[in-house]
């Protein structure tokens, strides 16, 4: 199950990437928000990062917001969370994200990336593998270790 949430800056682009995310065969679910009224990110975002975290094997999130930043802060506040953040332009670093550090949660920056910038790194990001080589998995392993995982 993909999770996608985000805040008011980011809730036209959550609407589209979700259908794109559907079109790409994936299972959605819609968090909120479900407007462009102000709202306070971690409503939405946190509650979300949960539901990531309950089956880390199976489940993956997409937040957005203006920048992206501050959701990715409050999802990494959920043990078993490892949201990364994506403003553009270097593709690469999502490609690092999953091969290194298994990321589960992308966060994007709203207000810095086109649709079709969104798109392209939505699909690498759910693409592409955790390479499960052992320095990566040892890596991530003390992370748990610490949360208490």
């Amino acid at each position: 199950m993909i999770y996608i949430a985000t805040d008011h800056a980011g809730f036209l682009l959550k609407e589209i990437l979700k259908n794109y995310v559907i079109e790409l065969g994936y299972e959605v679910k819609d968090m909120g928000t479900y407007s462009e009224e102000s709202c306070d990110y971690p409503d939405f975002i946190i509650p979300a990062a949960q539901k990531v975290a309950e089956d880390l094997e199976n489940n993956l999130g997409i937040i957005l917001g203006g920048s992206g930043q501050g959701e990715a802060i409050a999802a990494n506040k959920v043990k078993g969370i490892r949201a990364v953040v994506y403003n553009a332009p270097q593709l690469e670093i999502i490609r690092l994200s999953k091969n290194h550090n298994n990321a589960n949660i992308l966060s994007l920056g709203a207000r810095f990336l086109t649709i079709d910038q969104a798109k392209e790194a939505v699909k690498l990001w759910l693409e592409t593998p955790f390479l499960q080589e052992e320095r990566h998995v040892r890596r991530i392993s003390k992370i748990s270790k610490f949360e208490g995982l």
